[in-house]
């Protein structure tokens, strides 16, 4: 059958010219391409395909701190040339040779070329370099590159860890997280609002029982016996750091801060004593004996 102007009907012309069945999967009308998946053409790109195509380069990525879903698959690890053990690239310490070639502690890892990681503690360490084994391992580690190890490198890493560590409590303190004064901590505290709890190593004991019993009421831990960490620094060294006159005890309330807090701490006492036993459940309070610039704890200075 025609229409009026003489043209075959639909049914005539399919059945003249059949159209090809899409493949299965596909949508007619759009070009055979696979149907996307639940969620939009964004999570079509995987991670490498966006890296290389520059097209929704986030897309893929997995959403973190909501769900827990991806929420430590992308932290890199490193292998301590020492032990052969793999950690946390936040956990170890990056060694780097200078242009003159002496091996100097990198504890940002930010320095040019290559690296080499270790992961132990400083006892250790010096054990290492008596009996040569370190020289070995960055021998190895450094393509057999001209090097010199001070025979100070020990003393030059605790130096820069804990300057490390002062330093990122100084960036805190400016970002306005850092709680100084033991009424306001002990406030604070007892309402469940403190992430961290630090004390200096010559606090008082008095001072430092008191507000870690504020902080196992606030975070009802009771009879837990878990209590602040006491760092490896003095008063005046944590005083200089934070633009403040005699600070003795300082908490941080919110919890990204605390924690990059918390992992130059973990490293400084990891080297110093070996791995810390931060104990206390979900933020792992728990008091460090204190070697430190400041020496043992004094009881007889007021905090």
């Amino acid at each position: 059958m025609r229409t009026p102007n003489n043209e075959p009907l639909g049914s005539e012309t399919d059945r003249a010219h059949p159209q090809p069945l899409p493949p299965a999967g596909a949508e007619q009308g759009a070009d055979a391409h696979p149907l996307p998946p639940a969620g939009g053409e964004r999570d079509l790109l995987s991670a490498s395909e966006a890296g290389r195509s520059g097209v929704g380069k986030h897309a893929a990525a997995p959403e973190r701190g909501r769900s827990g879903v991806g929420k430590h698959a992308a932290a890199p690890e490193r292998r301590c040339i020492l032990t052969g053990e793999h950690g946390a690239r936040g956990r170890l310490l990056r060694l780097a040779i200078s242009p003159d070639g002496l091996v100097l502690p990198d504890p940002l890892a930010r320095a040019p070329g290559r690296g080499a990681w270790i992961g132990v503690n400083r006892a250790d360490l010096e054990a290492a370099m008596a009996k040569g084994r370190l020289k070995g391992a960055l021998a190895r580690a450094f393509k057999g590159a001209a090097l010199t190890i001070p025979d100070d490198l020990p003393q030059r890493i605790e130096q820069a860890l804990a300057r490390t560590l002062l330093d990122r409590l100084g960036m805190e303190m400016r970002a306005g997280k850092v709680l100084l004064g033991s009424d306001r901590i002990a406030e604070h505290a007892r309402g469940g609002a403190v992430a961290l709890l630090l004390h200096a190593a010559d606090a008082s004991t008095d001072g430092a029982r008191k507000l870690d019993q504020a902080w196992r009421v606030g975070n009802e831990r009771e009879g837990t016996g878990d209590s602040g960490i006491s760092l490896p620094l003095d008063r005046t060294a944590l005083s200089v750091a934070l633009g403040r006159e005699n600070v003795v005890h300082l908490a941080l309330s919110d919890p990204r801060a605390a924690a990059r807090v918390r992992q130059h701490v973990e490293r400084l006492l990891h080297f110093l004593e070996g791995p810390p036993d931060l104990g206390g459940g979900g933020t792992g309070h728990a008091r460090q004996g204190a070697r430190a610039a400041g020496g043992q704890r004094r009881t007889t200075n007021r905090d």
